[in-house]
């Protein structure tokens, strides 16, 4: 067996349930479910893109679509800096009035 390495993970509450159960089905260890899994991932890894193809489409697309559409008629602002600091100052210090 080759040498192992610790290492410590953090998975969700379901996915500890699912691992309990499919280790003990298969009677293997939950670190050996883990390195399975794992070996699975990393033989793939060179040949999976990093992002979905579809997801970055849609968005190049949206970012087309939003260029071609009419500026924002600019507004008068209803606030000043100084309002702004001091509702700010209100809600996070409890000292002033």
């Amino acid at each position: 067996m080759s040498q192992m390495i610790r290492k410590q993970i953090y998975i969700q509450k379901s996915q500890e349930e699912r691992l309990k159960r499919v280790a003990e089905a298969r009677g293997v260890s939950e670190a050996e479910i883990i390195r399975r899994a794992l070996e699975n991932e990393l033989k793939h890894a060179g040949y999976r893109l990093a992002y979905d193809d579809e997801a970055w489409a849609k968005a190049y697309q949206f970012m087309l679509d939003m260029e071609k559409r009419l500026p924002v008629a600019r507004q008068k602002r209803s606030w000043t800096r100084e309002e702004l600091y001091e509702e700010r100052m209100k809600r996070h210090d409890r000292n002033t009035n």
